[in-house]
């Protein structure tokens, strides 16, 4: 199985199935060294799927260590969605950027808006992976498929008022609110018209209305 760049380890050899890097160049990773052992031995690991602990939620399937009490979001007849969408200004801008793989990244000729709704406790921004058994709710697969959108990339959390907040839990490219970038593991609250910017081109407009 390759490695990541990041250190991960991804059954494909395109890019990484854990953060989306791409895995050209990728730096060989073959035994532990003696030494190393008892630390990675000693490391925490998610309790569903065994990924080492890098945050608060799990980079591959999105398990929240904090064993908090789960949140009981209140019925107000509010239907929340969060629609994603393609921002040809944003493209611009992140290829303006310059970077490794800019000249590869092509903005989608047709990318029709799609709609998720805002349900449960949690709700996971990225792609799938049956690699890495990893099914966001919010799925950016596509197509068309940002590669800049890791497979885990955000996640919502919804809170007890019945708003939510928004959590980069370790992103390979980042994620921005309102054109703000988010720091990782610091919550950020969301609101009727904020827009997420992840990956290469994907915008998601969140939206409040009645069902």
């Amino acid at each position: 199985m390759a490695t990541c760049p990041q250190g991960h380890a991804s059954g494909a050899d395109d890019y990484c199935d854990t953060c989306g890097t791409q895995m050209s160049g990728a730096p060989a990773s073959t035994s532990a060294s003696p030494a190393s052992a008892p630390a990675e031995a000693a490391a925490e690991s998610c309790p569903i799927c065994r990924t080492p602990r890098a945050g608060q939620f799990c980079e591959v399937c999105g398990h929240d260590y904090s064993g908090g009490t789960p949140v009981q979001v209140p019925s107000t007849g509010a239907r929340w969605e969060a629609v994603t969408a393609a921002d040809r200004a944003y493209y611009d801008e992140i290829i303006a950027q310059g970077g490794p793989d800019a000249s590869a990244v092509a903005f989608p000729p047709y990318c029709p808006e799609r709609s998720f709704a805002l349900a449960g406790e949690q709700v996971r921004v990225g792609r799938r992976s049956r690699a890495r058994d990893a099914r966001p709710e919010i799925d950016l697969t596509g197509p068309p498929e940002d590669p800049g959108v890791s497979h885990l990339h955000a996640v919502l959390l919804a809170q007890h008022d019945g708003s939510w907040t928004l959590v980069d839990p370790g992103s390979s490219n980042g994620t921005r609110v309102n054109g703000r970038p988010v720091a990782v593991n610091v919550p950020v609250p969301v609101a009727a018209g904020d827009r997420i910017h992840v990956g290469a081109w994907t915008v998601i407009t969140i939206r409040e209305g009645t069902p």
